[in-house]
């Protein structure tokens, strides 16, 4: 009894040391989208350059919490919850990972503009009012993950509707920028490369929360509508 009581504990134990690791690469992916958008708005080569450079830290993390995920299910073969737990990391890294790159394309593309000295295209106010509404997505998820807080993670669902229709928005912005002066269709295409790619980090922050909702319910939401994403997690 000793022995399988002390094995429990080791296994709980491995689970807390992921969900930490997963916590801790989130926090470290949320700091380069947070850089990103400040050097789009700064110019700030260095800032970019550190960016850029510490993408790889982020594949590292990936690599590193995905080995250990492997290991628990060799060893450990767990089942039911804990299977859907190790299931719901291995998808939620892939995903920061996917953020990852997503910062680091805003960082080449900022490094594009400030290079061609083309900065006179009026786009920046709605990409940071976009970039906050993902960020916070972001942020939320990663809470619903470790709280298990599925009204939060429902609430995420909800959110990418409203990045996805901002993005639509500044698209719409754009063409009619370009139509107006020709002259301004490098320009006008790179700010619309960021848009793009903060709109992806919405869909991957709206991901992650579908996955905490997996964990705790069992149920693939995946492709399903927030409205019934909204009725599953009020039962």
């Amino acid at each position: 009894m000793a022995s399988s009581e002390h094995i429990s504990k080791q296994f709980d134990a491995d689970l807390e040391a992921v969900r930490t690791r997963v916590l801790h690469m989130g926090g470290f992916v949320e700091e380069q989208i947070e850089k990103a958008i400040e050097a789009l708005t700064s110019g700030n080569d260095s800032l970019i350059e550190s960016i850029i450079a510490n993408d790889h830290r982020v594949n590292a993390m990936e690599v590193s919490i995905d080995e250990i995920c492997s290991q628990i299910i060799a060893r450990r073969q767990p089942a039911a919850g804990d299977l859907r737990m190790i299931m719901t990391v291995i998808k939620t890294i892939t995903d920061l990972e996917r953020i990852g790159d997503e910062a680091e394309k805003i960082a080449r593309m900022a490094k594009l503009i400030y290079e061609t000295d083309r900065m006179h295209v009026p786009r920046f106010v709605e990409i940071r009012h976009v970039a906050h509404i993902a960020m916070e997505m972001l942020r939320k998820s990663l809470d619903a993950f470790a709280r298990l807080d599925l009204a939060a993670a429902a609430q995420v669902v909800r959110e990418d509707e409203q990045v996805d229709e901002e993005f639509r928005s500044i698209m719409r912005q754009l063409i009619t920028f370009m139509m107006e002066d020709p002259r301004k269709i490098s320009t006008a295409l790179e700010i619309l490369f960021i848009a793009k790619a903060i709109e992806r980090i919405g869909d991957h922050a709206k991901n992650m929360s579908e996955y905490v909702i997996y964990m705790v319910k069992g149920r693939d939401v995946r492709h399903v509508t927030v409205e019934e994403i909204e009725r599953e997690v009020r039962e």
